[in-house]
């Protein structure tokens, strides 16, 4: 059941003709607006939970332009987060409140143009359990002809200069979610999003600002900010000579201008803000939390252990070989097998991938007894089986682009620019008829073979080509907005019939981490690097905004597929464990003592699974720091059971590494220390022991510089620990 939402409506005045004072409140967080009729709103507050005489006694702020939604054309110097062309040509628009209204949890501002009959609403929903306000806009055209949306963001939201930083996230494939921390200066702060497809590479649509200097983990005021949406956006925070930073988030209107046909609404995505005083962690734990409980698809509910057939096999698929690999798995504790890419195509078998990308069903030559062969041989290992499709996809070499070579974007009169093996093109999602087609391949697989358990589903290619073969020329330019349309209405299909169903979101690896994918979505595959180290960063940036349970992190072979590096078995386990355990390995490759210490660590996972996939984060040294070391925990909501992450992220001669002091703990409790994933000769010297959460997070406890493991093909640079602290 979800929670009771709660949103506090306060008004100051019943007359129209006098200001409102408008309140969206949490549990701890408050939000205030001035809305005047026949003026544009006004922010006044936004924070730390306002008694009701703070609310009844606020300063106006000053130095700033409090714009609740400023539109283009009667303020050009300043920045706008609406403009339109209208129907006469008219670049200018002036949007002033008409009213408040609050309906199904929902308060809207209503808004109005002073000339034309265009309207806004602007929309806020309020979250009292987990400290969290989600807005956006609607924006409707009541003009007789059609009016061009030119920019549409969601929000607005000044902040007040000071010693503002603003932590954000860049990177690449092979590299995603990589923290960048800096100070808000005068100018532009751009982030945004042009791939089409996947918006979550070299870039991500979340920030967190620290107010009070260069955020701190488990201190200080910190606003976070993500928007929802599965396609291109604008995150752009503007700095002028006023006392205010300006922050405006929405889709990318880059070569999207949108014609708002009459009577048609838009509606933008959602922008969640959360604020928090206790630091970039507690606005982690936030939006964690309200992922859980809100957005992604079975949020409280724990994921199985997997074994994924890629790195293992890549294309060699056969039916031998993936019983062995079940059978592999099962004897190691794991609960599902997941066979990826290499599966399918009749006329053009899937050996590489030039080919068959829309061919969804089974080569016979790979897999004789195909998917029911699978299936059964999961049943006789006790595990739950599932497969690897990437439907938003197709190659040029593939039956289905012989048959509907309509179907693929393309501009207007030019051969299609192609990627991936040379041969990979996008399907056009905005067309229905190709809705209903990756709509198919799901219901097709989930109605012929009801036992499938899991879906991964994967999309390797941007929109290379600008052009819509289904939309009209006039309206080219909706193509990236009308694509995610189409993909959301395709997901949201698929989930009403199968709600139950397992989905990974995997797009080039972490292309697709963002909270617009997720509530169709179980989790989403970190980055195609399982390199162990490198993980650690990548997934700490992954944390600000998204919990472990939707963390697909898996323990590969050495040398790492991608880095080449050699990291220990231990190294790999105890970073795979802060996340979605799992493998990514041909284990008939491991040896018997590898084998053992996975098996080992699967049994431990099990019992610790519930603290780390729904527990509440509680980040401690930051790799990024360069410290030498990385750490953070997690916490039951009880407070009484913990686990605690330690890595090595350099190893020199002489090295002073610092003790890592811990948090979230109950200072009062009684904590005992075991050791989880213990390779070592000897126990450590707090192997057993029983410390007072006081002393742990006032203290710590020091970690051994490195294992002094019982194989010596073990030693590795990259030493780690894993404790798990279980109140008595």
């Amino acid at each position: 059941m979800k929670k009771t939402l709660f949103l506090a409506l306060l008004m100051l005045s019943s007359q129209m003709a006098e200001a409102k004072q408008v309140t969206v409140q949490t549990k701890n967080m408050t939000m205030v607006l001035n809305v005047d009729e026949g003026k544009q709103p006004q922010y006044v507050y936004f924070g730390a939970k306002l008694s009701d005489y703070d609310l009844a006694h606020l300063q106006a702020p000053r130095g700033g332009r409090m714009d609740a939604y400023p539109a283009y054309g009667m303020d050009c110097p300043a920045e706008a987060a609406l403009a339109m062309r209208h129907a006469d040509g008219s670049l200018a628009t002036e949007l002033v409140a008409t009213g408040v209204e609050q309906q199904d949890g929902v308060t809207r501002i209503h808004l109005k143009d002073t000339v034309y009959p265009v309207t806004v609403d602007l929309c806020y929903k309020g979250y009292q359990d987990v400290d969290m306000i989600e807005t956006w806009t609607e924006i409707r055209n009541g003009e007789a002809k059609p009016v061009t949306l030119t920019q549409f963001a969601s929000c607005c939201l000044p902040i007040r200069r000071g010693n503002v930083w603003i932590s954000s996230f860049y990177g690449s494939w092979g590299n995603e979610g990589i923290l960048c921390e800096e100070p808000l200066t005068p100018g532009e702060k751009i982030i945004k999003n042009k791939d089409g497809v996947r918006n979550a590479h070299t870039s991500r649509g979340e920030v967190m600002f620290s107010l009070d200097g260069k955020g701190q983990e488990n201190s200080g005021d910190v606003i976070g900010a993500a928007i929802c949406y599965s396609g291109n956006y604008l995150l752009k925070v503007e700095t002028d000579d006023s006392d205010y930073h300006y922050f405006f988030a929405g889709i990318n209107p880059d070569n999207s201008e949108y014609h708002l046909r009459k009577g048609e609404t838009f509606v933008t995505p959602k922008i969640a803000l959360s604020f928090s005083k206790a630091g970039l962690s507690g606005v982690s734990r936030n939006f964690h939390k309200w992922g859980r409980e809100y957005m992604l698809a079975h949020g409280n509910k724990e994921r199985k252990v997997l074994l994924n057939s890629w790195e293992g096999v890549y294309f060699d698929i056969n039916q031998q070989g993936m019983d062995q690999m079940m059978g592999d798995i099962a004897s190691m504790g794991g609960e599902l097998f997941v066979m990826d890419d290499g599966w399918f195509g009749d006329k053009y078998p899937r050996k590489t991938d030039n080919s068959s990308l829309g061919d969804w069903v089974v080569d016979k030559n790979k897999l004789p007894e195909g998917i029911e062969g699978l299936l059964r041989d999961a049943k006789k290992h006790g595990i739950k089986f599932g497969i690897w499709i990437e439907p938003e996809m197709a190659n040029t070499v593939s039956e289905l682009y012989e048959a509907h070579p309509d179907w693929i974007i393309k501009a207007p009169k030019r051969e299609p620019v192609q990627g991936r093996g040379g041969t990979q093109v996008v399907l056009d999602m905005s067309n229905p008829k190709v809705q209903d087609f990756v709509f198919s391949i799901v219901d097709n697989l989930m109605t012929k073979y009801p036992e499938i358990d899991y879906i991964k589903w994967d999309a390797n290619m941007s929109v290379m080509n600008h052009g819509s073969q289904y939309l009209t020329m006039n309206d080219q330019s909706h193509l990236y907005i009308e694509y995610h349309r189409g993909f959301q209405k395709t997901c949201q299909r698929i989930r009403a019939k199968y709600p139950d169903l397992t989905i990974q979101a995997c797009a080039s690896g972490g292309g697709r981490a963002n909270w617009g994918v997720l509530p169709y979505f179980d989790e989403f595959w970190v980055s195609d690097n399982t390199d162990a180290l490198q993980r650690i960063y990548m997934q700490w940036g992954t944390s600000y905004f998204f919990p472990a349970i939707a963390m697909a992190a898996h323990i590969s072979a050495t040398p790492n597929h991608t880095v080449q590096r050699t990291t220990s078995i231990k190294y790999r386990i105890d970073v795979a464990m802060s996340g979605r355990l799992g493998m990514e390995i041909q284990p008939k490759n491991m040896t018997d003592v590898e084998k053992e210490i996975c098996r080992e660590a699967i049994k431990e996972y099990k019992e610790v699974r519930p603290i780390v996939q729904l527990g509440d984060i509680f980040r401690l040294v930051s790799p990024y720091d360069k410290k030498g070391i990385a750490s953070l925990m997690y916490v039951n909501e009880e407070k009484t059971k913990s686990v605690f992450f330690w890595w090595k992220t350099e190893s020199f001669q002489n090295e002073h590494l610092p003790r890592v002091k811990m948090a979230g703990l109950d200072a009062k409790k009684m904590y005992k220390v075991h050791e989880l994933n213990r390779i070592d000769r000897f126990p450590m010297d707090i192997e057993g022991k029983v410390f007072s959460g006081e002393y742990l997070m006032n203290n710590g406890l020091e970690m051994p510089r490195s294992n002094n493991p019982k194989w010596a093909s073990m030693r590795s640079d990259w030493s780690s620990r894993v404790l798990y602290l279980e109140a008595e």
